[in-house]
């Protein structure tokens, strides 16, 4: 059996001390580099692909295509960084072969259709009842004056002046209250995904096994 390559738990080695002994012949500890990688990797080529099959295979060609150029990565951006670097270049090979590179690239405030919801599933609809229990406590988390406007204006859809009237405000309020209320709902809002945003996507045990395990297979001994 071939020798394992020994690191220091202690005092693990960065990605790029990684490199250089994998690019001295160590080539076993690339599997360490990947699995290190994988999950950032997968999230970058899967946002350009919206596939994760398809992410999983330009992933191989990424790592394979890294491996063979490891005597170009010059040290001034992160390991990390560039392999990121090579797998969207990968990813949109994929769209330039299938003629999509140019809808990839238009910016989606140029576009005057509105996007098209399509039919609901149960998934669909299951998701819409946790993001309305999602707002449902984000609204509860305003201030009084402030939660009255914005359920009366956006929920209800009442105009400013109705809304006025209901609450015995002054229009100019009644926007003032709105403008604030949007703000803090959208802190709200991002305060929710930045605590979750890193739960999207997730690169699970199989598939980093999977990728692993091809990528090596492919490598020379």
């Amino acid at each position: 059996m071939p020798t394992q390559p020994q690191l220091d738990l202690n005092e693990p080695p960065s990605d790029e001390e990684l490199v250089a002994r994998v690019a001295r012949g160590e080539t076993a500890l690339f599997e360490v580099l990947m699995r290190r990688n994988n999950q950032r990797l997968y999230r970058a080529v899967r946002a350009v692909l919206r596939d994760g099959v398809e992410a999983e295979d330009v992933m191989q060609q990424a790592y394979l295509s890294a491996f063979a150029h490891l005597h170009q990565f010059a040290g001034d951006a992160r390991f990390s960084t560039w392999l990121l670097r090579i797998g969207v270049n990968e990813a949109l090979g994929r769209l330039r072969q299938r003629g999509r590179h140019l809808e990839l690239l238009k910016d989606p405030e140029d576009e005057a259709a509105p996007l098209e919801a399509p039919m609901p599933t149960p998934e669909d609809r299951a998701a819409d009842h946790e993001l309305a229990t999602l707002m449902e406590g984000i609204v509860d988390r305003l201030p009084d004056a402030y939660r009255e406007v914005f359920v009366l204006r956006l929920v209800e859809g009442l105009d400013t002046a109705e809304t006025a009237s209901v609450l015995d405000l002054g229009e100019a309020a009644v926007k003032q209250r709105l403008h604030r209320a949007r703000l803090l709902v959208q802190q709200l809002l991002d305060q929710h995904v930045g605590a979750s945003a890193r739960t999207l996507f997730q690169f699970q045990a199989p598939r980093c096994d999977r990728v692993v395990a091809a990528v090596m297979a492919r490598l020379p001994k």
